[in-house]
């Protein structure tokens, strides 16, 4: 099947061969996503994840392109560490060919993660060809999960971003997101001292730390 965007250029150009090298990474992920379902750690918050998924589906129109939606999230994430040293998420960052991705976020666009679908299918429908659709009677004031901080960080991030073409937000991040490492067709782990310390942190290491620990209370949480 020929990529939607692809018969909209010239065949041959670069922006075609481009647009073949994306549709190309997302059929690959897509057929091995078949074969292996990733474990979603329990720490991971997947009701809050959702929820910023469906934010930027709602200032869509109501559905929002993968790949646009995972820059954003990404890029949402990063400014959040940027100003408060934590991301909106809460996930985990990896290089991927179209740039950095919060992968857990990543594993439910995909339909791909092992657990807490119900969390997921309570603010987004399932993938529809490249276009993630908002769950029934989603709108901003059911997203409970987003404080004030958040939402701010999120209509900043739309507002900057959401205009840009998706494979040249794409392309942006590879010369802006400096923590991105070039991955060829497979992705590799961006770890949290390596991502403060992109973003000018102090203490990199210690603010990883913080984290990690975060994390571990989680777990403890929830195994009583």
């Amino acid at each position: 099947m020929e990529h939607p965007q692809i018969s909209c250029v010239e065949i041959g150009s670069p922006k075609a061969i481009e647009l073949r090298r994306y549709a190309l990474v997302d059929l690959i992920m897509r057929r091995y996503s078949a074969y292996f379902r990733p474990k979603t750690p329990e720490w991971f918050p997947t009701r809050k994840a959702a929820q910023v998924v469906a934010y930027f589906a709602i200032k869509a129109g109501g559905r929002i392109n993968v790949l646009l939606c995972s820059k954003l999230v990404s890029l949402a994430d990063r400014l959040s560490m940027e100003r408060r040293d934590y991301s909106i998420t809460g996930d985990n960052f990896v290089s991927m060919d179209f740039g950095p991705v919060a992968s857990n976020t990543y594993d439910y666009m995909k339909g791909n993660a092992s657990v807490r679908q119900g969390e997921w299918a309570e603010f987004v429908a399932p993938r529809d060809n490249y276009d993630l659709p908002l769950a029934k009677g989603v709108t901003t004031d059911i997203l409970d999960e987003l404080s004030r901080s958040d939402l701010k960080i999120l209509a900043e991030t739309w507002d900057k971003f959401s205009d840009i073409d998706k494979y040249e937000l794409a392309e942006w991040t590879h010369q802006f997101c400096p923590e991105w490492r070039d991955p060829g067709r497979s992705s590799i782990p961006i770890e949290f001292p390596d991502l403060f310390k992109e973003l000018g942190k102090e203490d990199p290491d210690e603010l990883a730390q913080d984290l990690e620990s975060e994390r571990k209370l989680k777990l403890t949480l929830f195994t009583r």
